[in-house]
């Protein structure tokens, strides 16, 4: 499905990416369909460069990253839209405009240019917005919503893109407990091959098949969330002492940071 072969990407300017401290180095990295894959790192370590790069937002400099084997950079961006859809941190200006203008905006890439939305258009928009949990706010302008129901709404646009492919960044940064656990389980419902970055570790061992871990721009760990989130790692990477141990419920590791 997704495939990165020894990328390096630095930015030309410093001012590009003020946030970015470190390029990325010889990243090797393969999402199979299906497989929903966690970035982490500390902050600046360049999880977000990595993602940019992914999506064709940041071209490397060398090293390549291919889709179905395709070198997405030989491929025209509505190919790429229509294969990879991305839920970003920043929310998009969308003054005056409904969130259901927002969510029909992931069918431009299936449409001809001043194409009216067909019935097939507006049924894929509608379950999408049903499967967010915004059935009903169609008519809500975006502006006016709240930060969880934002992302939501980035998240149906995402979905009505019908991709092959997800990149989401941070995606649980402005929801509550009950609305992050809600949308990493609706995104791992979906089985869509999957690239997050993910802030809150215990949210990333409870839903990510496979986490890689980021750190100075390397990749220096992948695996499962067992395999990854020793105390170890996370001393080395974070900084920080840990207890890891299992969910009593779950199976799964669960970790508890020690002041």
């Amino acid at each position: 499905m997704l495939a990165l072969e020894r990328l390096a990407w630095a930015p030309e300017q410093t001012s590009v990416c003020t946030h970015e401290h470190f390029a990325l180095k010889d990243i090797d990295l393969q999402i199979a369909a299906g497989e929903f894959v966690g970035l982490i790192g500390p902050n600046g370590s360049g999880k977000t460069s990595l993602l940019r790069c992914a999506f064709r937002y940041s071209r490397p400099h060398s090293g390549k990253v291919a889709i179905n084997a395709r070198d997405i950079w030989s491929c025209s961006p509505r190919w790429c839209a229509r294969h990879v859809a991305v839920v970003a941190q920043e929310f998009p200006d969308a003054f005056g405009l409904t969130l259901l203008d927002v969510a029909n905006m992931g069918r431009a890439p299936h449409q001809g240019f001043f194409a009216a939305d067909s019935d097939h258009d507006r049924a894929i928009v509608h379950n999408a917005l049903n499967a967010v949990g915004l059935a009903g706010y169609e008519q809500h302008r975006f502006d006016t919503l709240s930060g969880g129901e934002k992302q939501r709404c980035l998240l149906a646009r995402a979905l009505v893109q019908e991709p092959r492919l997800m990149v989401l960044d941070e995606p649980t940064n402005h929801l509550d407990p009950r609305h992050q656990l809600e949308l990493l389980g609706l995104v791992k419902q979906l089985g869509m091959a999957t690239l997050a970055s993910i802030h809150d570790l215990n949210l990333a061992a409870a839903f990510c098949d496979r986490l890689c871990v980021i750190h100075h721009g390397r990749l220096i760990a992948q695996g499962t969330p067992r395999e990854v989130l020793t105390p170890e790692m996370l001393f080395n990477v974070f900084g920080a002492k840990a207890l890891v141990d299992s969910h009593p419920l779950r199976d799964y590791p669960r970790i508890t940071w020690i002041p």
